[in-house]
């Protein structure tokens, strides 16, 4: 997805479709008086490998890091689900790649047309993509059958094992349009946070719609047997979303978990980081949550990651800009990573990951490659 000159301005909206007022972001760190930044302390971009399979796929989402190896997967690799085919066409590209330290790629999963499993509408990896401590591989599916959001359909989560074999579905009961994920993986049972944009933003015909929702999914671990859904809760509900031809949607997406139980959304069609508390224990809907930050550096942020030091980062779809914000909602480094087309950056960047104290990785669309900040 390369946002146009036109999508760029429509973007971030409000809750009502009101624009927000964005400050133009800074190419470097924010005043000295800040406190010390995560982003402060990256001082060289590398490109680390092409995203792009054999079969062609293109336009890089999510981004995993490997922890423990097994089977395929081999520590401290990186996987990216890549959402278009080789046709451009949005919602139907259907590889995993996995990607070495070193850059080397090779092929984690080729997944079929046909799954063992319901999925409506198939397959459209999306920027939802974990890797549980067991082995086991989630991803998000949100196809189309021609790259429109005319054809969109709510898809699934797709359990792959460790040797990239496609296992099971996870459909329905809240997941419509799964569009990222954050995960915490226990021993015995796990908790999947996924956002959802798709609960009546087709009906929408381009119209903002306040249905996006975070739905925790609990897994109950098997060993060698695929995990088993036991329980799935709203945990967060009335989120701005909206169909986009150049987007196909725009709607809640990133997440990362904090301190305390506090889930934090990248919010993008509103423009603000959001705080969800009790995230892994409540039983009701804290609605849109609490704001965290709206505004300033902020430019529709999408991917979204926890730094060491507890601040969030963030990247903009409006630009190619990361963004570091503390927990209490002070940005205190932006970094322009992308400044590619015409705006600057605009749809280049979408999953992030921190593979460690001192290293942040992030997918590029404009370039369909990996990048690390170290």
């Amino acid at each position: 997805m390369r946002l146009s000159a036109r999508l760029a301005a429509l973007v971030p909206m409000a809750m009502g479709g009101a624009v927000l007022a964005v400050a133009p972001a800074a190419p470097a760190a924010v005043a000295q008086s800040a406190p010390p930044s995560f982003l402060g302390t990256l001082h060289s971009q590398t490109r680390v490998a092409s995203t792009v399979p054999a079969n062609g796929d293109v336009n890089p989402y999510g981004v995993a890091v490997v922890r423990r190896s097994s089977g395929r997967l081999q520590r401290g690799h990186v996987l990216v689900s890549n959402f278009n085919a080789r046709s451009n066409a949005q919602g139907t590209g259907t590889t995993i790649v996995s990607i070495a330290p070193g850059g080397r790629r090779t092929l984690f999963a080729h997944l079929p047309r046909t799954l063992p499993g319901r999925c409506p509408g198939g397959v459209g990896l999306t920027t939802a993509l974990g890797v549980l401590r067991s082995g086991w591989v989630v991803v998000g599916s949100l196809p189309t059958t021609d790259g429109t959001a005319a054809t969109a359909k709510a898809g699934c989560l797709i359990v792959l094992d460790s040797r990239g074999r496609v296992r099971e579905t996870l459909s329905g009961k809240g997941i419509n349009g799964p569009w990222d994920m954050t995960v915490t993986s226990g021993r015995r049972q796990v908790r999947l946070f996924v956002t959802n944009v798709l609960n009546g933003t087709v009906a929408g015909h381009g119209a903002v719609v306040h249905r996006g929702t975070v739905v925790r999914i609990t897994l109950r671990l098997r060993g060698t047997r695929p995990p088993q859904r036991v329980a799935s809760t709203v945990v967060g509900s009335g989120f701005a979303e909206r169909t986009d031809p150049d987007a196909l949607v725009v709607g809640p997406t990133g997440l990362a978990l904090g301190g305390n139980g506090a889930l934090y959304v990248a919010d993008t069609a509103s423009n603000r980081l959001a705080r969800i508390p009790n995230a892994s224990t409540r039983t009701t809907s804290a609605g849109r949550g609490m704001t965290v930050r709206t505004g300033g550096a902020l430019m529709a942020p999408l991917g979204l990651a926890l730094a060491p030091n507890g601040n969030l980062v963030s990247a903009n779809a409006g630009n190619g800009n990361l963004v570091e914000t503390t927990p209490h909602g002070r940005q205190v480094s932006v970094r322009t990573v992308d400044r590619s087309g015409s705006p600057r950056g605009a749809g280049a960047l979408f999953g992030l990951a921190v593979p460690g104290p001192h290293a942040l990785l992030f997918v590029d669309d404009a370039s369909n490659t990996l990048q690390r900040l170290h």
